[in-house]
């Protein structure tokens, strides 16, 4: 039963969520980070390379997000271990976490070996049917390192360490260059691959990065009460549920999501490189800036659950409300930023005039939209932390594939939009996802407050 507690001040918790917020952004910049060194290397090789990575990317991008999404699960389930002070359980969850993220990772690996059948079906250009199919054959073999590093690191962060992983995601960043330039120009055995070399260097950077975070908790003396290398547990069958039912729909919603914006890069193929190329840059633009607010979210689903976990529904309530304000203020700040330095922004990409001035335009919908994705996000955030993840799915599903998709289609395919098309698509689920995530989450707050004889507005 929930028990009334001493509520913090806001200053306390601002303070709290900042602490977690910032190292997780940076490690959330940092991560995106290796797509946009993808982006901008393959772009100063030609429009060709630049499309035959988006497209590439634009498949990738939604499985390596399913299934390392389903693993986010290990942040809710640990903050809610840590707000009972159940040191025990949480090695128990970390590590049916890592059985469960190794037969994902092999899964998903390998569906992106067959997953090249399906550009021709698409109808992507052959001209960049080699390197996009090549990219998508040698990331696939990263993809177990994928997931069992998203586990190691919702168990991280949910402990109140985010710091081991930001350092981490800042290496690999630097790695990823002078590894970029061995497969994409050829070195000594190692042929010259042009973009699809980008695929070979990620997946082996991403085992790195699991390798290094692995021996560091394993070594750290900060891990001790809850140390998930000190003993061997078998797959355990109540853990593998619950993971699993709270995880896979969390990485359903992440994959309605992600695939409708990487996917868009498939649907406008037929509109020409040079239309491909300004595209993927509006959305590498967009996409790193969504860190701000996902960023934002992971700290409020850990700290959500911490008091999910304690039972203390008004300081759960009031960690919402500040996260939702902090959200709405990054929004206005990320708007500004799009509208003032859209110029420079296209010039980092490309130094084809026709592709940045393009580029520049689409940016104008990705401003457009930029307080509802904050909003959506910071209300997922929430509901992940209090452990309610089948709505969130079935809103996401809604939002994007029954109602976003189908209209970015008609517009981009049938009408004189074109590409602005499946934008204006974007901004019409995205506004469906925002206000749903919403009253959801207003929903779910009413209930407990209901149940447990809590004044909703306190």
């Amino acid at each position: 039963m929930y028990v009334s507690t001493v509520v913090q001040s806001t200053r306390f918790e601002l303070k709290h969520l900042f602490h977690l917020m910032i190292p997780i952004l940076i490690t959330q910049f940092s991560q995106a980070g290796l797509g946009l060194i993808d982006t901008i290397m393959a772009g100063h090789l030609s429009p060709t390379d630049l499309a035959a990575v988006a497209v590439g990317v634009g498949l990738w991008m939604p499985i390596m997000l399913l299934f390392s999404g389903i693993m986010i699960a290990t942040t809710p389930l640990v903050a809610e271990a840590n707000g009972e002070k159940s040191p025990e359980k949480i090695a128990t969850i970390a590590r049916q976490s890592l059985w469960i993220a190794f037969i994902l990772g092999v899964i998903a690996g390998l569906i992106l070996q067959f997953t090249p059948l399906l550009l021709p079906l698409l109808g992507v250009p052959d001209t960049l049917l080699p390197k996009a199919s090549l990219f998508l054959h040698s990331i696939g073999f990263g993809m177990p390192a994928v997931t069992m590093y998203a586990a190691l690191r919702g168990y991280s962060e949910a402990l109140g360490y985010p710091r081991p992983v930001t350092v981490i995601s800042l290496a690999a960043l630097v790695a990823l260059i002078p590894l970029n330039f061995i497969f994409m120009y050829g070195l000594g055995p190692i042929p010259e691959l042009g973009s699809a070399g980008c695929g070979f260097a990620t997946a082996i950077l991403q085992w790195l990065m699991f390798a290094i975070l692995a021996l560091y908790i394993f070594k750290s003396p900060s891990y001790a009460k809850t140390q998930v290398f000190k003993s061997w547990e078998k797959m355990n069958p109540y853990w593998v549920k619950r993971i699993l039912k709270l995880g896979l729909p969390i990485g359903l919603a992440i994959f309605f999501e992600v695939s409708i914006f990487s996917t868009a890069a498939i649907v406008i193929s037929p509109l020409g490189e040079t239309i491909i190329a300004a595209h993927q840059i509006a959305i590498s633009v967009t996409s790193q800036l969504f860190m701000i607010p996902m960023s934002l979210a992971i700290a409020l689903t850990i700290r959500t659950g911490i008091y999910f976990g304690a039972k203390n529904l008004e300081s759960m309530r009031k960690i919402q409300k500040i996260g939702f304000a902090t959200g709405s203020v990054f929004a206005l700040m990320t708007m500004a930023f799009i509208w003032f330095f859209r110029p420079e922004i296209a010039a980092i990409y490309t130094s084809d005039p026709e592709v940045a001035g393009f580029a520049m335009y689409l940016m104008l919908f990705a401003l457009a939209y930029q307080l509802m994705d904050a909003w959506q996000i910071s209300a997922a955030g929430c509901l992940r932390g209090m452990q309610d993840t089948k709505g969130p799915m079935w809103i996401t599903m809604l939002a994007y594939w029954v109602i976003a998709f189908p209209v970015g289609v008609y517009l981009s395919r049938y009408t004189e939009m074109g590409a602005a098309g499946i934008w204006v698509g974007l901004i019409v689920g995205l506004g469906v996802a925002c206000l749903l995530l919403i009253l959801r989450l207003y929903s779910n707050n009413k209930k407990l407050a209901l149940k447990f004889n809590t004044p909703l507005n306190s």
